[in-house]
This record gives structure tokens, C-alpha cells and sequence, in this order.
């Protein structure tokens, strides 16, 4: 399986419909939390070209976005490919 990582916090609505579409598909990920902000943070602005919202989602260290642009990729019947063994 890919390297699916995700920035959130821990009250972030976009956060968890993120985090349920992956569970949904049975794909472990590995979650960053950002709610003390830190160097975690900068780390995911640099990684997200400037993008300062949660969740910031990296499949293989390809960034995908947030919330709406997995939902898409998913809509769209491209994200079950970018999740594949």
C-alpha cells in the first residue's frame, strides 16, 4: 500500500469526512496532527505549495489537497487507483 499521509486537527469537520472516506477503503494512513501548530505545520505549508488549511492530504508524497480534492479524485473513480497495493 501507498504512503497515505494526512495533516488534520482534532476538531476539523473536513478532517473527519477525510479520514472516514480512507477508513471506508481500508487504507491505513498516517495522521499529523496540527493542533499546537509547530514546526509540523511549516512542514505542511512547504510540502502544500503555501496551502495553510486542513486536511492536507499526500498519497506517496504526491500532494492530493484537502477534503474536497479527495472527495473528487473519488467521485471522479481515481482515487481507488492512487490507494492500490
Amino acid at each position: 500500500m501507498p504512503l497515505v499521509e494526512i495533516y488534520s486537527k482534532t476538531f476539523c469537520s473536513y478532517c473527519w469526512q477525510a479520514k472516514r472516506l480512507l477508513d471506508s477503503k481500508g487504507v491505513a494512513y498516517k495522521e499529523i496532527l496540527l493542533d499546537g501548530g509547530g514546526p509540523e505545520r511549516d512542514v505542511m505549508i512547504s510540502r502544500a505549495n503555501g496551502r495553510t488549511t486542513v486536511p492536507q492530504i499526500f498519497i506517496d508524497d504526491r500532494h492530493i489537497g484537502g477534503c474536497g480534492d479527495l472527495m473528487a479524485l473519488d467521485r471522479d473513480g481515481k482515487l481507488d487507483a492512487l490507494i492500490a497495493a
